[in-house]
């Protein structure tokens, strides 16, 4: 199920949160590299205390970290899903949309796979490895089921197979989101 919350945070800390999103590091990994910036050591539980009242559940945050695609940067389709993040399996990723002024439709694109549908069943890593190197960026292998449109402090909530990437994939100024994995 995919989920949206609009106003994830308080307006106090949603401003506190944009502000700080700046200075980010270049995370270089084989054939990609995502500009991010780390989250102040006390912000994960409090996204873990945001996500446990809307699921009435206990939430274990795996990850989570500000994410900038501008420019140059990060500016590939990248067709994906999120199997293991850190060594683990999450179950949900999040984004919190925090600022873009792309004033055309963007947000989050959720795909379907020629061959494999809207998520990978497990089975072949090396399929699995093949499909997110040659197919991530061959808009002709995906159709397109929607987009969840950008909002600030939106909170978009879905399982980590589901097939996604931002939409549109470039953009001319900063669209910072807050990525969030977690079981």
């Amino acid at each position: 199920m995919i989920y949206i919350q609009d106003n994830f945070l308080k307006p106090m800390i949603f401003k506190a949160l944009v502000d700080y999103a700046d200075n980010f590091e270049e995370i270089k990994t084989p054939g990609k590299s995502f500009w991010i910036k780390k989250l102040p050591e006390y912000f994960p539980d409090l996204l873990a205390r945001g996500l446990s009242n809307i699921e009435g559940k206990d939430i274990n945050i795996i990850t989570a970290f500000i994410r900038k695609a501008e420019g140059k940067q990060d500016d590939e389709w990248r067709i994906h899903n999120d199997t293991i993040i850190e060594g683990q399996k999450p179950e949900r990723a999040a984004v919190l949309y925090l600022e873009s002024d792309y004033h055309e439709l963007n947000g989050t694109a959720f795909w379907e796979h020629e061959n494999y549908g809207e998520t990978y069943i497990e089975s072949d890593a090396e399929e699995f490895n093949r499909m997110l190197i040659e197919d991530s960026n061959d808009k002709s292998k995906w159709k397109l089921k929607s987009v969840i449109g950008y909002k600030p402090n939106r909170l978009l909530s879905y399982p980590c197979n589901y097939f996604h990437s931002k939409y549109p994939n470039k953009f001319n100024n900063p669209r910072k989101v807050l990525v969030i994995f977690y079981k």
